[in-house]
C-alpha cells in the first residue's frame, strides 16, 4: 500500500451508509463515548444536508483487529458476537451524527428517553427563505410528538396533524423507500389540485428526495495505520477535542464476552472494580498507569508476550490471558506501592510523586516479594527523586530500574551509585505541578507531617486537602509582596520553593503580607521550634524574632540555612551512599 493511501477522503450516499451500517458493514468500539442525543441538534444536522453544506468527516478505520463493539446504535443491532473477518471497519469518530441519520430515517430508541420516537418527519408545506438567519428548519423538520394532537387535545397539532393525514407531512423514510406511493397521496388528496408537476408542493418534495438520493456522507478511512499513530490522528481529528486512549483500544481489544465455558473479561471493569475496593487517593490514578503497570509485569511474568515496552505500540500486544496471568497478584503489589507511598513516606496523594515511572517499579518490586526491603525502597525513592540528574524520564530509565530492583528482589547486594545534589537547583526551584524536582521536594517536606503554625496538633496535609487541589496550598514564609517593598540585599527570588511551606487556608490568609518577625512572634510559642522542625526550618528566623530585627540578606539567609537542613535530611535518608554536594551559583560567580 502507498503512503498516501493509508489515510484517505471518500464518501458515500446517505442510504449506502446506512445501509452498510445495518448490514452490519460497520462496528462501533465501546471505547466511543456516549450519544447526545437532542432535537434541535437533529435537525440542525438535516438542514445542513438539505441545504447541501459540508458535514464534517466520519472517522472510519480499517484494521484486522476485533474489538469488543456495541451491539446497537439507536436501536438497531449492527453487531453480531459471532461475527468475524479479514477487516473490520470501525466507526472512531462520527458516532453522534450516524446514531442521528440512522434513527432520523429509520426510527429507533434513544438512550434516557423512553417511548420517545425519533422518526423525522418533512413538512412539505415550509416554503425556503433565503435569509443567512432563517429558522424555518424549526418547522420543516419534526418529529411525532411535534405533529401527534392527541385527538384534538393538543391544539397547537391540530394543523399539523391535519397535514400529515393529507400527507403534506412524511416521514424521511416514505420519501426514500416509497416515493411513489407518497406522490400518489398527494396528487390523488381531492380536497386540493395538487395534479400539477411544477406545484409548489411536488417541487419540494422532489428536493427532499433528490437530497436523500444524492448527498454524500464524507469519510476518512485509514487504514494500515498502527494503533499508537491512530490515536493521535483521532485526537487531531475528532469533533469533541478528547483524546482516543490506548487504554480504549487495549479494553475493546481484550474483551471476552462470557459463554458456557470461560467468564466475561473487560478490563475496565477490573480496574474500575479495583479502585473501589480502597478510599486512598491513589486508587484514582489514570487509566494509562495501571496499563503500563500491567505490562511491566506482564514482560517480566509472561514468556514471549511481545509486550516489550511500555509504549502504545507494544501495549497493543497485550493479550487478555496475560492480564489474567497477573492481575491478582498485580492487585496486591500495586496495593503495597501505594501504601509505600502513603504510610512509609507519608505522601497522601498522588499529585506529589516525581516520576509516574515509580508506580511501574515499585509494582514489579512488590510482585511476589514476600519480604521487601523497606530501608532499600526509601533510598531508592528520595536517591532518584533528588538526584541533580533525571535518572527516571524514559523508557531506557524505566528497565535499567526494573533489573536494578529484580537483582534486589533476587537478593543481590547491589548498592547505588555516587548521589550528585546541587544547592542552586533547590534555591532556584519554584513551583510546577508537573516538575520532577518541585515535586520532589513537596514530597519531601510532605513526609515530615507538617503541622499548622497556628494549631501545632493539626496535621496540615489531610486527606481533603489531596481531593480538593492538585496544587498544594504554598504559603511563603517571607511573603512576595514583603520582600518586594523590603528587598535589601537578598538576590533568591520569594517564589523558591526553599522559601515555602504547608499551611492550611485559613493560616494562611491570616499571615497575609506580614513582616515574618510579626506572625511568627505571634505563633512563637510552646514547642513551636518542633513545629517549625515539621517544616525544615532552623531556629534561625526565632533568633531574628528574639532580636526583632532581619538582616538584610535575611531571605538569603533562610533559604541557605534552609537547603543545609534538606541536605542533611537526604545524606542521613541515604546514609552509606557516596553523597556530593555541589553549588552551580558559586561556580557561576567565579571570575
Amino acid at each position: 500500500m502507498s503512503y498516501a493511501d493509508r489515510i484517505k477522503p471518500t464518501d458515500k450516499s446517505i442510504t449506502s451508509y446506512l445501509d452498510d451500517l445495518l448490514n452490519k458493514n460497520y462496528q462501533i468500539p465501546t471505547f466511543q463515548r456516549e450519544v447526545v442525543w437532542e432535537k434541535e441538534n437533529v435537525k440542525k444536522l438535516w438542514d445542513s444536508i438539505y441545504k447541501f453544506y459540508p458535514l464534517g468527516s466520519i472517522l472510519i478505520w480499517k484494521t484486522d483487529l476485533k474489538l469488543h463493539n456495541h451491539r446497537e446504535i439507536g436501536g438497531h443491532i449492527i453487531n453480531d458476537n459471532n461475527f468475524s473477518r479479514v477487516e473490520y471497519q470501525y466507526i472512531l469518530d462520527g458516532q453522534q451524527r450516524t446514531t442521528s441519520l440512522l434513527t432520523s430515517i429509520f426510527g429507533g430508541r434513544i438512550e434516557g428517553k423512553t417511548g420517545f420516537d425519533p422518526t423525522l418527519y418533512f413538512d412539505l408545506t415550509i416554503k425556503d427563505i433565503d435569509e443567512t438567519d432563517d429558522e424555518s428548519y424549526r418547522k420543516r423538520f419534526l418529529f411525532w410528538d411535534e405533529i401527534d394532537d392527541d385527538e384534538g387535545r393538543i391544539k397547537a397539532n391540530t394543523g399539523k396533524k391535519a397535514r400529515c393525514k393529507q400527507g403534506l407531512i412524511v416521514k424521511l423514510r416514505d420519501i426514500k423507500q416509497n416515493f411513489g406511493d407518497v406522490e400518489r397521496k398527494i396528487v390523488n388528496y381531492k380536497e386540493e389540485d395538487y395534479k400539477d408537476y411544477d406545484h409548489p408542493i411536488r417541487v419540494q418534495l422532489r428536493k427532499i428526495k433528490e437530497v436523500l438520493d444524492n448527498y454524500r456522507i464524507s469519510l476518512i478511512e485509514l487504514k494500515g495505520i498502527k494503533v499508537s499513530e491512530v490515536c493521535q490522528i483521532f485526537e487531531r481529528i475528532n469533533q469533541s477535542g478528547k483524546p482516543l486512549d490506548i487504554f480504549d483500544i487495549v479494553v475493546a481489544k481484550t474483551f471476552r464476552p462470557a459463554s458456557s465455558d470461560t467468564k466475561e473479561f473487560y478490563l475496565r471493569k477490573l480496574v474500575d472494580d479495583f479502585r473501589s475496593t480502597k478510599p486512598s487517593n491513589y486508587m484514582q490514578i489514570d487509566n494509562l498507569t495501571y496499563l503500563q503497570i500491567l505490562a511491566v509485569l506482564i514482560n517480566k511474568e509472561v514468556q514471549n508476550s511481545g509486550v516489550t515496552n511500555i509504549t502504545d505500540t507494544y501495549l497493543n500486544n497485550i493479550k487478555t490471558e496475560q492480564i489474567e496471568t497477573v492481575w491478582e497478584k498485580a492487585k496486591t503489589s500495586i496495593l503495597k506501592t501505594f501504601d509505600f507511598f502513603e504510610n512509609h513516606l507519608r505522601i497522601k496523594g498522588p499529585q506529589l510523586i516525581p516520576f509516574r515511572y515509580f508506580y511501574m517499579t515499585l509494582s514489579y518490586y512488590f510482585y511476589e516479594n514476600k519480604s521487601p526491603d523497606y530501608s532499600l525502597l526509601n533510598k531508592y525513592f528520595w536517591y532518584y527523586s533528588f538526584h541533580n540528574e533525571d535518572l527516571l524520564s524514559n523508557t531506557t530509565h524505566l528497565w535499567r530500574h526494573v533489573d536494578f530492583l529484580e537483582k534486589q528482589k533476587a537478593g543481590n547486594s547491589l548498592g547505588f551509585d555516587r548521589f550528585l545534589i546541587d544547592k542552586n537547583s533547590l534555591r532556584s526551584s519554584s513551583y510546577s505541578s508537573k516538575g520532577r524536582l518541585s515535586r520532589a521536594i513537596l514530597s519531601l517536606y510532605a513526609s515530615r507531617d507538617p503541622r499548622d503554625w497556628a494549631n501545632p496538633s493539626r496535621s496540615v496535609l489531610s486527606d481533603v486537602y489531596y481531593i480538593l487541589t492538585d496544587k498544594p496550598n504554598l504559603h511563603h514564609v517571607f511573603p512576595t509582596n514583603y520582600i518586594n517593598s523590603n528587598k535589601g540585599q537578598n538576590r533568591s527570588s520569594s517564589n523558591s520553593l526553599m522559601n515555602i511551606v504547608y499551611l492550611t487556608q485559613i493560616t494562611n490568609l491570616q499571615i497575609s503580607d506580614k513582616n515574618p518577625l510579626e506572625y511568627i512572634r505571634e505563633y512563637n510559642k510552646a514547642n513551636f521550634n518542633d513545629v517549625l522542625k515539621s517544616h525544615f526550618i532552623s531556629p534561625l528566623i526565632l533568633d531574628w524574632v528574639q532580636k526583632e530585627e532581619l538582616p538584610s540578606t535575611a531571605l538569603d539567609d533562610f533559604i541557605n540555612d534552609r537547603i543545609n537542613g534538606i541536605i542533611d535530611d537526604l545524606r542521613a535518608k541515604l546514609f552509606g551512599i557516596k553523597f556530593e554536594v555541589v553549588d552551580t551559583a558559586e561556580t557561576d560567580n567565579m571570575p
